[in-house]
């Protein structure tokens, strides 16, 4: 089973579906990862209060970039009450494996860097993502 999330995560990272950027976009915030370097970079468009449409940019391993654009997949066409409640086990589902420490790291980012948008948060920090 492990395998068959491993070729999703692989996809996702050579083929991302919502890489990009929103212009415009009603949220948008960035942040990395200080101990491997990953980078990410999120906008969100809102339309009364849900998710319509949704870009990650940035670089990293391919933990962190598929995690973005999973993440993304699942949240359009959610209200942004729904999106708060999201955390790390919403993300980790969406990988299907597990993962060190370290990998945990870059897999959350997102979800990190997520929150701290739709929070209007000016600094994301890891309790957003518990």
């Amino acid at each position: 089973m492990d395998d068959l999330y491993r070729e999703v995560i692989i996809e996702h990272y050579k083929n991302p579906a919502y890489r990009g950027k929103l212009d415009p976009h009603d949220i948008s915030f960035a942040d990395n990862n200080p101990l491997c370097g990953d980078h990410i970079q999120i906008d969100l468009r809102i339309d009364s209060g849900v998710v319509s449409d949704a870009r990650f940019d940035g670089h990293g391993c391919a933990i962190s970039q598929a995690s973005a654009d999973l993440l993304l997949e699942s949240i359009i066409g959610k209200p942004l009450e729904e999106v708060k409640k999201l955390n790390k086990e919403s993300v980790l589902e969406l990988l299907g494996i597990d993962l060190g420490p370290v990998r945990l790291k870059c897999a959350l980012l997102s979800l990190k860097v997520l929150k701290a948008g739709v929070y209007g948060l000016g600094e994301a920090g890891d309790e957003l993502v518990e």
